[in-house]
């Protein structure tokens, strides 16, 4: 399987694409637009959502994952990021995707350029995909550093 290099980041013409792909493309865009309703609409709401990153830790269950978001969506800092390098693996009615993000974190005038290796897990529910796993690290101990500092700043 090749990995796919051109990024999704939520901007990509929802008429020709579907599916894994549409999944994908409305959660860049509702991250990369602080829009709560349709990052809500992206994830499963139920106990069963986990979402395990660099600066968060582990959260379990929607609401515990909406809280994060929230405080991102509501902080003074600007977050974008990208998916690029990635597969897509479907499983009746589940699919994950693996790859890479890249972006940027902005507080301050301070910018810390983001490289976050990702893992999204979706399931299909009511005919529609509903993620409930995400989990990112950072690779580079100095790029992780940085960028936990930059966020406990905020907290």
């Amino acid at each position: 399987m090749i990995p796919v290099q051109t990024p999704i980041m939520g901007k990509e013409d929802r008429k020709r694409i579907s599916g894994p792909l549409l999944a994908l493309s409305e959660f860049y865009e509702a991250f990369n637009n602080a829009d709560m309703e349709k990052m809500s609409g992206n994830w499963m709401r139920t106990d069963e959502a986990s979402m395990d990153n660099p600066v968060g830790g582990i959260k379990r269950g929607w609401e515990e994952i909406k809280s994060v978001y929230e405080r991102i969506f509501k902080g003074p800092a600007s977050v974008h990021v990208e998916f690029y390098d990635y597969t897509i693996h479907e499983a009746g009615e589940l699919f994950y995707a693996v790859g890479r993000e890249r972006g940027e974190f902005r507080l301050n005038g301070a910018t810390v350029d983001l490289a976050i290796r990702t893992s999204r897990i979706y399931r299909l529910s009511g005919g529609r995909w509903q993620q409930v796993h995400h989990h990112g690290s950072i690779d580079d101990p100095e790029l992780l550093s940085r960028y936990q500092n930059a966020v406990r700043s905020i907290r």
